[in-house]
Protein backbone atom coordinates (compact mmCIF):
# COMPACT_ATOMS: atom_id res chain seq x y z
CA UNK A 1 0.00 0.00 0.00
CA UNK A 2 0.65 3.51 -0.83
CA UNK A 3 2.18 5.56 2.68
CA UNK A 4 0.51 8.99 2.61
CA UNK A 5 1.77 10.49 5.60
CA UNK A 6 4.12 9.49 7.89
CA UNK A 7 5.18 10.69 11.41
CA UNK A 8 8.37 9.86 13.33
CA UNK A 9 9.07 10.16 16.91
CA UNK A 10 6.96 13.76 17.03
CA UNK A 11 7.57 16.26 20.39
CA UNK A 12 5.68 18.93 20.71
CA UNK A 13 6.15 21.53 23.58
CA UNK A 14 4.11 24.78 24.71
CA UNK A 15 6.60 27.01 26.45
CA UNK A 16 4.49 28.62 29.15
CA UNK A 17 5.44 30.99 31.89
CA UNK A 18 5.26 28.11 34.75
CA UNK A 19 7.66 25.48 32.53
CA UNK A 20 7.44 23.60 29.30
CA UNK A 21 4.17 21.54 28.71
CA UNK A 22 4.82 18.68 26.46
CA UNK A 23 1.89 17.81 24.72
CA UNK A 24 3.14 15.10 22.51
CA UNK A 25 5.75 12.86 23.22
CA UNK A 26 7.47 10.67 20.49
CA UNK A 27 4.23 9.80 18.46
CA UNK A 28 4.85 7.81 15.42
CA UNK A 29 1.77 7.48 12.83
CA UNK A 30 1.11 5.89 9.39
CA UNK A 31 -1.80 6.74 7.28
CA UNK A 32 -2.11 4.37 3.37
CA UNK A 33 -3.86 5.87 0.81
CA UNK A 34 -7.38 5.91 0.91
CA UNK A 35 -7.83 4.64 4.23
CA UNK A 36 -9.46 6.09 7.45
CA UNK A 37 -7.21 6.01 10.95
CA UNK A 38 -9.07 7.26 14.06
CA UNK A 39 -7.25 9.08 16.43
CA UNK A 40 -9.05 8.55 20.15
CA UNK A 41 -8.20 9.39 23.40
CA UNK A 42 -9.64 11.97 26.44
CA UNK A 43 -9.27 16.13 25.93
CA UNK A 44 -5.85 16.99 26.73
CA UNK A 45 -4.26 13.71 25.50
CA UNK A 46 -2.34 15.44 22.47
CA UNK A 47 -4.75 14.48 19.34
CA UNK A 48 -5.18 18.02 18.36
CA UNK A 49 -1.75 19.41 19.16
CA UNK A 50 -0.38 16.27 17.25
CA UNK A 51 -2.86 17.21 13.83
CA UNK A 52 -1.91 20.88 13.58
CA UNK A 53 1.69 19.96 14.00
CA UNK A 54 1.42 18.08 10.78
CA UNK A 55 -0.39 21.09 9.49
CA UNK A 56 2.28 23.33 10.82
CA UNK A 57 -0.46 25.40 12.50
CA UNK A 58 1.13 25.07 16.45
CA UNK A 59 -0.13 28.29 18.44
CA UNK A 60 2.16 30.69 20.05
CA UNK A 61 3.99 29.48 22.40
CA UNK A 62 3.71 26.21 20.92
CA UNK A 63 7.11 24.83 18.85
CA UNK A 64 7.96 21.22 17.54
CA UNK A 65 10.82 20.32 19.88
CA UNK A 66 11.86 17.20 17.18
CA UNK A 67 10.74 14.51 14.81
CA UNK A 68 9.95 14.27 11.35
CA UNK A 69 6.36 14.26 9.15
CA UNK A 70 6.48 12.82 5.61
CA UNK A 71 4.09 13.51 3.46
CA UNK A 72 3.88 11.17 0.04
CA UNK A 73 7.83 11.06 0.83
CA UNK A 74 8.50 14.97 1.44
CA UNK A 75 9.53 15.93 5.04
CA UNK A 76 6.99 19.03 5.85
CA UNK A 77 8.96 19.90 8.72
CA UNK A 78 11.83 21.25 6.57
CA UNK A 79 9.58 23.59 4.38
CA UNK A 80 8.92 27.29 4.35
CA UNK A 81 6.00 29.00 5.29
CA UNK A 82 5.23 29.80 1.97
CA UNK A 83 5.80 26.23 0.79
CA UNK A 84 3.77 25.34 3.27
CA UNK A 85 0.92 27.63 2.38
CA UNK A 86 0.46 25.52 -1.46
CA UNK A 87 0.19 22.20 0.62
CA UNK A 88 -2.37 23.10 3.08
CA UNK A 89 -5.59 23.25 1.61
CA UNK A 90 -4.69 22.12 -1.13
CA UNK A 91 -2.79 18.50 -1.05
CA UNK A 92 -3.96 18.59 2.91
CA UNK A 93 -6.92 20.24 4.49
CA UNK A 94 -8.33 20.04 7.86
CA UNK A 95 -11.96 20.22 9.42
CA UNK A 96 -12.10 21.94 12.65
CA UNK A 97 -14.23 21.47 15.47
CA UNK A 98 -16.39 24.53 16.02
CA UNK A 99 -17.04 25.90 11.97
CA UNK A 100 -18.77 28.95 13.39
CA UNK A 101 -15.09 30.07 14.37
CA UNK A 102 -13.76 28.38 11.75
CA UNK A 103 -15.68 30.42 8.84
CA UNK A 104 -15.24 34.17 8.59
CA UNK A 105 -18.53 35.91 9.54
CA UNK A 106 -17.68 39.08 7.82
CA UNK A 107 -17.67 37.16 4.23
CA UNK A 108 -20.32 35.31 2.04
CA UNK A 109 -19.56 31.51 2.48
CA UNK A 110 -19.12 31.88 -1.43
CA UNK A 111 -16.19 34.09 -1.07
CA UNK A 112 -14.93 31.68 1.20
CA UNK A 113 -15.06 28.64 -0.91
CA UNK A 114 -14.07 30.24 -3.95
CA UNK A 115 -10.53 31.99 -2.75
CA UNK A 116 -9.23 28.72 -2.27
CA UNK A 117 -9.79 27.65 -5.71
CA UNK A 118 -8.39 30.49 -7.22
CA UNK A 119 -5.51 30.42 -5.00
CA UNK A 120 -4.79 26.75 -5.66
CA UNK A 121 -6.00 25.81 -8.87
CA UNK A 122 -5.20 28.96 -10.24
CA UNK A 123 -8.54 29.44 -12.22
CA UNK A 124 -10.46 32.54 -12.97
CA UNK A 125 -13.62 33.51 -10.60
CA UNK A 126 -16.21 32.20 -13.30
CA UNK A 127 -15.15 28.81 -12.87
CA UNK A 128 -14.05 29.22 -9.46
CA UNK A 129 -18.01 29.88 -9.10
CA UNK A 130 -19.48 26.91 -10.72
CA UNK A 131 -17.20 24.73 -9.41
CA UNK A 132 -17.83 25.63 -5.50
CA UNK A 133 -21.56 25.03 -6.56
CA UNK A 134 -21.18 21.78 -7.48
CA UNK A 135 -19.20 21.42 -3.90
CA UNK A 136 -22.22 22.54 -2.12
CA UNK A 137 -24.07 20.20 -3.98
CA UNK A 138 -21.70 16.99 -3.52
CA UNK A 139 -21.96 17.92 0.39
CA UNK A 140 -26.16 17.82 0.35
CA UNK A 141 -27.00 21.79 0.44
CA UNK A 142 -29.99 22.47 -1.11
CA UNK A 143 -29.92 25.72 -3.60
CA UNK A 144 -26.56 26.04 -3.54
CA UNK A 145 -26.66 29.07 -6.24
CA UNK A 146 -28.49 31.43 -3.08
CA UNK A 147 -27.02 29.71 -0.61
CA UNK A 148 -23.31 30.99 -1.95
CA UNK A 149 -24.51 34.06 -1.65
CA UNK A 150 -25.39 34.08 2.40
CA UNK A 151 -23.56 34.29 5.16
CA UNK A 152 -21.91 31.70 7.73
CA UNK A 153 -24.64 32.93 10.50
CA UNK A 154 -27.64 31.95 7.93
CA UNK A 155 -26.72 28.19 7.95
CA UNK A 156 -27.90 26.08 10.65
CA UNK A 157 -24.67 23.95 12.41
CA UNK A 158 -24.67 20.88 10.31
CA UNK A 159 -24.73 22.68 6.90
CA UNK A 160 -21.69 24.84 8.50
CA UNK A 161 -19.56 21.53 9.13
CA UNK A 162 -21.06 20.98 5.51
CA UNK A 163 -19.30 24.31 3.99
CA UNK A 164 -16.25 23.51 5.63
CA UNK A 165 -16.26 19.67 4.24
CA UNK A 166 -16.71 21.29 0.81
CA UNK A 167 -13.90 23.71 1.30
CA UNK A 168 -11.47 21.11 2.90
CA UNK A 169 -12.77 18.99 -0.29
CA UNK A 170 -12.51 22.21 -2.65
CA UNK A 171 -8.66 20.78 -4.52
CA UNK A 172 -9.40 17.28 -4.04
CA UNK A 173 -7.17 16.84 -1.00
CA UNK A 174 -5.07 13.50 -0.65
CA UNK A 175 -5.13 13.45 2.99
CA UNK A 176 -8.16 15.31 5.20
CA UNK A 177 -7.81 15.67 8.83
CA UNK A 178 -11.29 16.33 10.69
CA UNK A 179 -11.31 17.66 13.92
CA UNK A 180 -14.31 16.55 16.08
CA UNK A 181 -16.25 17.14 13.38
CA UNK A 182 -19.21 16.15 14.32
CA UNK A 183 -18.58 17.49 18.21
CA UNK A 184 -21.43 20.13 17.82
CA UNK A 185 -23.83 18.55 16.09
CA UNK A 186 -27.06 16.40 17.36
CA UNK A 187 -27.18 12.92 16.59
CA UNK A 188 -29.19 12.74 13.50
CA UNK A 189 -26.76 14.71 11.78
CA UNK A 190 -23.95 13.26 13.16
CA UNK A 191 -24.52 10.22 11.67
CA UNK A 192 -25.34 12.50 7.95
CA UNK A 193 -21.85 14.01 8.24
CA UNK A 194 -20.45 10.62 8.87
CA UNK A 195 -22.53 9.03 5.94
CA UNK A 196 -21.14 11.93 3.53
CA UNK A 197 -17.74 11.45 4.76
CA UNK A 198 -17.66 8.05 3.71
CA UNK A 199 -19.24 8.40 0.59
CA UNK A 200 -16.39 11.19 0.01
CA UNK A 201 -13.57 8.82 1.04
CA UNK A 202 -14.73 6.27 -1.41
CA UNK A 203 -15.15 8.81 -4.77
CA UNK A 204 -11.88 10.93 -4.30
CA UNK A 205 -10.01 7.70 -2.98
CA UNK A 206 -8.81 10.62 0.23
CA UNK A 207 -7.02 9.38 3.19
CA UNK A 208 -8.50 10.20 6.28
CA UNK A 209 -6.96 11.17 9.72
CA UNK A 210 -10.37 11.62 12.15
CA UNK A 211 -9.67 12.91 15.65
CA UNK A 212 -12.22 12.18 18.33
CA UNK A 213 -13.09 10.86 21.59
CA UNK A 214 -16.37 9.38 20.38
CA UNK A 215 -15.78 5.84 20.18
CA UNK A 216 -18.72 5.31 17.96
CA UNK A 217 -17.95 7.51 15.12
CA UNK A 218 -14.89 5.65 14.69
CA UNK A 219 -16.95 2.12 14.89
CA UNK A 220 -18.78 3.43 11.98
CA UNK A 221 -15.79 5.41 9.99
CA UNK A 222 -12.13 3.85 10.69
CA UNK A 223 -10.47 0.62 9.59
CA UNK A 224 -7.74 1.43 12.24
CA UNK A 225 -7.55 3.50 15.38
CA UNK A 226 -4.69 4.73 17.51
CA UNK A 227 -5.55 5.54 21.07
CA UNK A 228 -3.40 8.17 22.44
CA UNK A 229 -2.91 9.31 26.69
CA UNK A 230 -0.76 11.53 28.16
CA UNK A 231 0.93 12.22 25.16
CA UNK A 232 2.01 9.21 23.55
CA UNK A 233 0.45 5.87 21.99
CA UNK A 234 -0.65 3.39 24.03
CA UNK A 235 -2.48 1.26 21.71
CA UNK A 236 -3.24 0.90 18.22
CA UNK A 237 -4.13 -1.43 15.61
CA UNK A 238 -7.49 -2.41 13.06
CA UNK A 239 -11.23 -1.23 14.21
CA UNK A 240 -12.09 -4.59 15.46
CA UNK A 241 -8.76 -5.52 17.14
CA UNK A 242 -9.41 -2.35 19.29
CA UNK A 243 -13.13 -2.78 20.02
CA UNK A 244 -12.84 -6.68 20.18
CA UNK A 245 -8.95 -7.55 21.77
CA UNK A 246 -7.87 -4.50 23.24
CA UNK A 247 -4.54 -5.03 25.22
CA UNK A 248 -3.83 -1.84 28.01
CA UNK A 249 -6.16 -0.67 30.50
CA UNK A 250 -6.74 2.83 29.14
CA UNK A 251 -8.43 1.16 26.08
CA UNK A 252 -10.18 -1.03 28.62
CA UNK A 253 -11.60 1.95 30.60
CA UNK A 254 -12.52 4.01 27.70
CA UNK A 255 -14.84 0.76 26.30
CA UNK A 256 -16.32 0.23 29.70
CA UNK A 257 -17.53 4.17 29.53
CA UNK A 258 -19.35 3.79 26.72
CA UNK A 259 -23.29 3.79 26.31
CA UNK A 260 -25.35 1.16 24.46
CA UNK A 261 -28.33 0.56 23.28
CA UNK A 262 -28.06 -3.33 24.51
CA UNK A 263 -26.67 -2.32 27.85
CA UNK A 264 -29.12 -3.49 30.57
CA UNK A 265 -31.27 -0.65 31.80
CA UNK A 266 -29.71 -1.19 35.53
CA UNK A 267 -25.75 -1.56 34.42
CA UNK A 268 -24.19 1.49 35.39
CA UNK A 269 -21.25 3.03 33.13
CA UNK A 270 -17.60 2.32 34.59
CA UNK A 271 -15.61 5.60 34.87
CA UNK A 272 -11.79 5.63 34.51
CA UNK A 273 -11.05 7.06 38.36
CA UNK A 274 -8.29 9.70 38.58
CA UNK A 275 -7.24 13.16 36.18
CA UNK A 276 -4.50 12.52 33.85
CA UNK A 277 -0.68 12.95 34.38
CA UNK A 278 0.53 16.78 34.46
CA UNK A 279 2.58 17.34 31.13
CA UNK A 280 4.58 20.05 32.84
CA UNK A 281 5.91 17.40 34.98
CA UNK A 282 5.60 14.03 33.28
CA UNK A 283 6.31 10.84 35.25
CA UNK A 284 9.27 8.73 34.37
CA UNK A 285 6.94 5.34 34.31
CA UNK A 286 3.96 4.46 32.58
CA UNK A 287 1.56 7.36 32.72
CA UNK A 288 -1.20 5.76 32.97
CA UNK A 289 0.09 3.97 36.30
CA UNK A 290 -1.60 6.04 38.88
CA UNK A 291 -4.67 5.12 37.38
CA UNK A 292 -4.46 1.47 36.78
CA UNK A 293 -5.85 -1.00 38.62
CA UNK A 294 -2.90 -3.58 37.74
CA UNK A 295 -0.22 -1.15 38.05
CA UNK A 296 2.98 -3.24 39.30
CA UNK A 297 6.25 -1.37 40.81
CA UNK A 298 7.65 -1.21 37.21
CA UNK A 299 4.89 0.70 35.95
CA UNK A 300 5.88 3.31 38.44
CA UNK A 301 9.78 3.32 37.45
CA UNK A 302 10.11 2.33 33.89
CA UNK A 303 7.71 3.77 30.53
CA UNK A 304 6.81 0.41 28.89
CA UNK A 305 7.23 0.41 24.88
CA UNK A 306 5.09 -0.90 22.53
CA UNK A 307 4.24 -4.55 22.42
CA UNK A 308 3.51 -6.30 18.86
CA UNK A 309 -0.01 -8.95 19.69
CA UNK A 310 -0.35 -9.16 15.78
CA UNK A 311 1.40 -7.33 12.59
CA UNK A 312 -1.37 -4.86 13.12
CA UNK A 313 -1.89 -4.64 17.04
CA UNK A 314 0.78 -3.26 19.54
CA UNK A 315 0.21 -1.90 22.84
CA UNK A 316 2.45 -0.03 25.57
CA UNK A 317 2.13 -2.41 28.67
CA UNK A 318 4.11 -4.10 30.97
CA UNK A 319 1.16 -6.87 31.14
CA UNK A 320 2.09 -7.88 27.98
CA UNK A 321 5.51 -8.70 28.77
CA UNK A 322 6.19 -12.73 29.21
CA UNK A 323 7.32 -12.25 32.80
CA UNK A 324 4.31 -9.94 33.74
CA UNK A 325 0.94 -12.00 35.76
CA UNK A 326 -2.03 -12.91 33.83
CA UNK A 327 -5.41 -10.84 34.46
CA UNK A 328 -8.78 -10.80 33.85
CA UNK A 329 -9.27 -7.16 32.65
CA UNK A 330 -11.17 -7.48 29.59
CA UNK A 331 -14.91 -8.79 29.55
CA UNK A 332 -15.91 -9.63 25.58
CA UNK A 333 -19.82 -10.16 27.10
CA UNK A 334 -19.58 -7.44 29.26
CA UNK A 335 -18.80 -4.85 26.90
CA UNK A 336 -20.19 -6.02 23.20
CA UNK A 337 -20.76 -3.42 21.06
CA UNK A 338 -22.92 -6.36 18.97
Amino acid sequence: MEKVLEVRDLHTSFFTHVGEVKAVRGVNIDIYKGEAVGIVGESGCGKSVTSLSIMGLVPFPGKIIKGEIYFNGEDLLKKSEKEMQKIRGNRISMVFQDPMTSLNPVYTVGDQLIEPLKVHKKINSKEARKQAIELLKAVGIPDPERRLEQYPHEFSGGMRQRVMIAMALACQPELMIADEPTTALDVTIQAQILELLKQLRGEYNMSIMLITHDLGIVADLCSRVIVMYAGIIIEEGTTREIFYEPKHPYTWGLLKSVPRINMMSKRRLVPIEGQPPDLLNPPKGCPFMPRCRYAMEVCREYCPGLYSVSETHRAACWLLDPRAPAVAGWDKEEVSFK
